[in-house]
Formats: C-alpha cells, sequence, structure tokens
C-alpha cells in the first residue's frame, strides 16, 4: 500500500514541476484516442451483434486465419484474413448496403480493417467488441 502512495506522490510532484509535459501528454493522448476511434468505425457488443445479424441480415466477416476460423466462428461468417483483405475486398462486393460486422480474434485487427472497407464504399461497418474472445466468453455458438 505505502508503494501506492509512494508513486502517487511522486506523480503528483512530477505533474507539478512540468506542467506543459503533462499538459502535452494529455493533448497527444486525447489525439491518438480520437483519430483511432474515427477510422475504426463503432464497436458493437455481442448481444447487439447478434441483433444485427438476426434483424438486419448483417453480414459477420471473421478476419482470422482459416487455421483459427475453422477451429470455430459464427454461423454463415464470410472468413477473409486481415492480410489478405486489400486483394479480397471484391468479395464484399455483393453485401453492399447491409452491415458488415468484423471479427478478429480480440479486436486488435478490425480497427484497421474497418477502414480499408468503408474506402471501399460499405457505410454500415461495425466492429466487434472483444472478437471472437468476447463471442466465446458470452457462451454464443460456433461451427467448426
Amino acid at each position: 500500500m505505502q508503494r501506492v502512495i509512494d508513486f502517487f506522490t511522486q506523480f503528483a510532484e512530477f505533474l507539478g514541476n512540468h506542467p506543459f509535459l503533462a499538459v502535452a501528454f494529455l493533448v497527444v493522448v486525447t489525439l491518438l484516442i480520437v483519430t483511432e476511434g474515427r477510422k475504426a468505425g463503432k464497436t458493437v457488443s455481442t448481444q447487439q451483434a447478434t441483433t444485427m445479424i438476426n434483424r438486419e441480415s448483417a453480414v459477420v466477416v471473421d478476419l482470422r486465419s482459416k487455421k483459427d476460423y475453422a477451429a470455430g466462428h459464427i454461423v454463415d461468417s464470410i472468413n477473409i484474413p486481415y492480410d489478405s483483405l486489400n486483394t479480397r475486398l471484391g468479395d464484399l462486393d455483393k453485401y453492399k448496403g447491409r452491415p458488415i460486422i468484423l471479427a478478429c480474434a480480440s479486436g486488435q485487427h478490425a480497427g484497421s480493417c474497418a477502414k480499408q472497407i468503408k474506402a471501399a464504399g460499405h457505410d454500415n461497418v461495425s466492429r466487434l467488441s472483444g472478437g471472437m474472445s468476447s463471442w466465446r466468453a458470452d457462451s454464443l455458438p460456433v461451427v467448426k
């Protein structure tokens, strides 16, 4: 407990001694969060995703490798590994106008892929929050 108190004491002292560095750090972090949030698109929970799939005929694009996809994926999802998205963007043309939900292992690749898919002309692109890890944690069905 004493270490935590010492840390916050030293941190407060640092902020007091270096206000310009503290403000610059906060500005950079804020800009990073805003920029990443804009390019990545909206995130949806597993519950929101199932609603979109059932009510809006949303298309789930699984961005994981073929091996991971074969080990278990969302029913009727399309496997386009994130490293081959550039060459396979045309596969999504038949789904224009429908919502697209991007799912990867834990959400780390979906943001950059969402930007690419939006640039290709798809308006309604979402990321599955937490990826397949969240899907499985919520005990939702997967097929092999």
